[in-house]
Order: C-alpha cells, then structure tokens, then sequence
C-alpha cells in the first residue's frame, strides 16, 4: 500500500541552462590538458566542485562503466547525464527527509504509530486505522516501534523500485 503510493513523489528532474552551463564550465575546468574527456581523477575533482564531497571508488567506478570501452575517460554529454541523475537523487532525497520531518512533529529524529496516526489524520482522514497500522509496520523493518529516518527512506525508495516492477 505505502510503497506503490511513494512512487507518486518522484518525478524526473531537467537542469535549467544555467544550470547546465556551470556543469559545462566546471566539465571545462577539470579536463586538463583540453583533452575532451575526464579521467577518473578529473571526474573526482568535479564531483567535489559540484557536490561539494569526494566520491567513493564505488560512485567512481561506476561512472567509468558508464562510458564507451574503447574511450579514454568520460564525454560531455555523459558527464552531463551522470550530474543530472546525481543532482535528481539529491533533490529526490531532500523530498524525502521533507516527508519525514513533517512527519515527526516532535523533531525526535524518528517517527512513532501515533506520529503516522496524526499525519494520516491530516492527509488522508478517511484512511482506515487499519491501514494506517499495517503502512507503520511495514517501514518499521526492526519492529521496535521507531521508524528511523533511513526506515523511511528505505521505504521510500522501496516503492520506486517496486512500482518500476509493475
């Protein structure tokens, strides 16, 4: 019930040309030597122009594998297709912790049944309390009565995934 709902709230997300100018630019920046392409520690640095954090080998890596093997390192148009997923799942995750945080109207960092009793109040008043109950035990994956913030996420992120199985 909850997880087919969360696909609702996301939805794509474009840069605008500002945007995806300064992507350009920092694109620019970080390929030395105007090669036309960035390497692995070109694209590094770029992340943390952008993102303001080094990536993991992991994040890196699969970067890499995005791109032609027989290409030295990543294109424009790639770079700006791997930013524009990037930035897409930070503003995604910034919904989510929003979701949240209207939630826990106690800012305890985690949300309790009678929280989700009283947003469901709110947003869906007809709601079925039994509805309501099995959506709270679904997300609270260790039963202890606490939905934590990554409970919710992943719970969030959960229903993304199963309604693209649908």
């Amino acid at each position: 019930m909850f997880s087919s709902q969360a696909a609702v709230w996301r939805r794509t997300w474009e840069a605008n040309p500002s945007e995806r100018r300064k992507w350009v630019e920092v694109f620019k920046a970080c390929d030395e030597d105007n090669k036309g392409y960035l390497s692995r520690e070109d694209f590094k640095v770029a992340v943390a122009m952008l993102f303001g954090y080094k990536p993991s080998k992991i994040e890196v890596d699969s970067a890499m594998s995005s791109i032609n093997p027989n290409a030295s390192g990543i294109l424009l148009e790639t770079f700006l297709n791997i930013i524009r997923k990037k930035k897409e799942a930070q503003l995604y995750r910034n919904e989510i912790r929003d979701i949240f945080t209207a939630f826990d109207m106690h800012y305890r960092g985690f949300l309790t049944l009678e929280d989700f009793r009283k947003a469901f109040r709110q947003v869906a008043p007809k709601l079925p309390e039994r509805t309501v109950l099995e959506v709270f035990r679904e997300v609270d994956q260790d039963s202890d009565g606490h939905v934590s913030f990554r409970d919710f996420e992943y719970a969030m992120n959960y229903g993304q995934n199963a309604a693209r199985l649908l």
